[in-house]
């Protein structure tokens, strides 16, 4: 007979003879009889096996535990005590005849969901972990998705191209991973960060409308939200401007969203870098909290509260966010508060409150009247309200109150837990200041296109100099990030020349672009999205590893595989590679 899918069953399959493959899920010993969940990759069923109607079956099945793998023969009927919660609740199959395919020895954890176990164990054994229908799931909505973005950016008159995944190393911001070359010694290719060249490059060749499902590799600390490989939705269209870009993205996500219920309403918000800083303290705010931040500098820069005015002296901000409901809060959790602002770099948070109609300041006798009326004014703060300040550096202000509205919206009843929230972030700076190396470094990246009214401030005043990129953001998370590209040679060699990559590093590094772009490049732009963060947000997920088959751990190691690991002595010989001790003279 021909196999049927487990998890397919329903009542108007009674009377039916079906075979079943899968594996023992649970199983139950009542009165003399077997009832087995089997469940296979559609979902789980109920089968049932009566001894003295099919004995040889019986006997077949008797010492079957847990994840061995069985098939069976029989006939789908109603079941006496239907299971609401099982799609095939309704049912069960009565095996006559049966099967053993597989054994399996004790599991180092349970499959089903019950019982304890570290992530360690299952990133380990990842191959039982996927057996968890929870994963199962995620993984083929991934399936699903990327299905679906294809045949959009198709239907969108994309082509779809592979870039290399051996190239040359370009290094900017996070580290390559290289990979020497067994030909060409002491020479290395670089795993790509992204294949921004190529698709500039793809646009000179005159393809407009490129898409790819790309694999990149980064080598950078990790996290929950970051692995050291990952799959991006790779795009570049030529002849184009950021509201084509807009528009093919919002329309993608009309298409994918749907799949898990959710239907993203066009045209997505907007908010510049700068206001989004200002307002939400990040530049990839979760505008499911209602709560903004509100510059009170101005208000407080000659306050006679020494620690505000140094502040405004020194040239830092003075910034609050107000909590309706919140002023009633206790020490405890004003200590909390300002713990958190501390893991941001600030000294803590003070508070300004009102409460029975009157206003008060942590620090008694230190604002005039008139000074805490226009805060309260500025920050809107009604009777009951507690409003939380913090003075630091402009950066450490916005990522401290950054990351306390969205703690305080969620404790005081101001954040939409299921709502999803699309954001376009505009008119990022070009470049940013590292004080540590002493040079300008691109806020995106260095073929990112300036504003044309911008350029004559490139080399005089490049922090003011606004970027034509932009990312889309959903519920705090960036899922992409885009821009207009440089495509004259001579405003490229400007941008390296302001990043501190003069003429002959340029050459070396970049040079094939720098030609390209010499022959009839078109104005082009694009945009990259996080394909792993997208289904980790539409699947319900807070980590990565719940929608990558295999992922690494925040070491960037496979435990299941063992790798990275030492390779033979002899391998190193044939690259011309020789492993030296650490600066302890121990280790290699």
């Amino acid at each position: 007979m021909k196999r049927t899918a487990a998890g397919t069953l329903r009542s108007e399959d009674v009377g039916q003879r079906v075979t079943l493959k899968g594996w023992v899920h649970r199983r139950r010993d009542l009165g003399g009889l077997i009832f087995l969940d089997l469940r296979d990759g559609s979902g789980i069923a109920q089968v049932v096996v009566h001894p003295d109607e099919a004995p040889d079956a019986a006997r077949v099945l008797d010492p079957v535990r847990n994840e061995w793998v069985i098939a069976v023969e029989g006939e789908v009927v109603e079941r006496e005590a239907p299971n609401p919660d099982m799609p095939t609740g309704r049912i069960e199959v009565v095996v006559s005849q049966a099967e053993l395919l597989s054994r399996s020895e004790a599991l180092p954890f349970n499959v089903d969901g019950s019982g304890e176990t570290t992530d360690e164990t299952r990133l380990r054994y990842r191959y039982l972990d996927l057996r968890r229908q929870a994963l199962q799931r995620n993984l083929r909505l991934r399936s699903d998705v990327t299905v679906e973005i294809l045949s959009y950016f198709r239907e969108q008159g994309f082509v779809a191209v592979e870039t290399p995944i051996l190239t040359r190393s370009t290094p900017e911001g996070a580290r390559d991973y290289l990979v020497p070359s067994r030909v060409h010694r002491g020479s290395f290719f670089a795993l790509p960060q992204s294949p921004q060249l190529f698709k500039q490059i793809l646009m000179v060749a005159g393809f407009e409308r490129y898409v790819q499902i790309a694999r990149c590799f980064r080598d950078e600390d990790l996290r929950a939200d970051r692995q050291p490989e990952f799959t991006q939705v790779d795009v570049e269209m030529s002849f184009i401007d950021e509201e084509d870009v807009y528009r093919v993205i919002e329309g993608l996500f009309a298409r994918v969203f749907p799949i898990v219920g959710v239907e993203p309403a066009a045209p997505f918000r907007r908010v510049t870098w700068a206001d989004a800083m200002a307002r939400y303290g990040t530049d990839r705010p979760d505008l499911r909290c209602d709560l903004e931040i509100r510059d009170l500098t101005d208000l407080l820069a000659e306050s006679g509260f020494r620690a505000f005015r140094s502040t405004a002296e020194q040239g830092g901000a003075i910034r609050a966010v107000a909590v309706p409901g919140a002023a009633d809060a206790s020490r405890k959790q004003i200590d909390g508060w300002a713990e958190i602002a501390r893991r941001h770099g600030a000294a803590g948070v003070l508070w300004l409150r009102r409460r029975d109609g009157e206003l008060s300041f942590q620090v008694k006798d230190t604002l005039s009247e008139q000074e805490l009326a226009s805060c309260a004014e500025r920050l809107e703060l009604e009777d009951g309200a507690l409003a939380l300040v913090v003075a630091a550096e402009e950066p450490v202000a916005a990522a401290a109150l950054g990351a306390l509205r969205v703690e305080l919206g969620r404790e005081f009843g101001h954040f939409r837990e299921d709502a999803w929230e699309f954001l376009w972030v505009t008119e990022f700076p070009l470049v940013e200041w590292d004080e540590e190396e002493q040079r300008w470094f691109s806020m995106n990246h260095p073929f990112t296109a300036p504003w044309a009214e911008d350029l004559g401030r490139l080399e005089d005043d490049p922090s003011s100099v606004r970027a034509h990129a932009y990312d889309v953001v959903l519920n705090g998370y960036e899922i992409g990030g885009g821009s207009l590209r440089i495509h004259d040679s001579e405003l490229q060699r400007r941008v390296f020349g302001l990043l501190g990559i003069g003429a002959e590093e340029a050459e070396e590094r970049f040079g094939f672009l720098l030609d390209a772009l010499r022959f009839g490049a078109p104005p082009h732009g694009g945009i990259a999205l996080g394909l792993d963060r997208m289904v980790m947000l539409m699947a319900g997920g807070d980590s990565l590893r719940d929608v990558i088959a295999f992922p690494k751990t925040t070491s960037g190691s496979c435990l299941m595989t063992e790798a990275p690991s030492a390779v033979d002595e002899s391998q190193l010989a044939e690259l011309g590679l020789e492993l030296a001790a650490n600066e302890d003279g121990e280790g290699r």
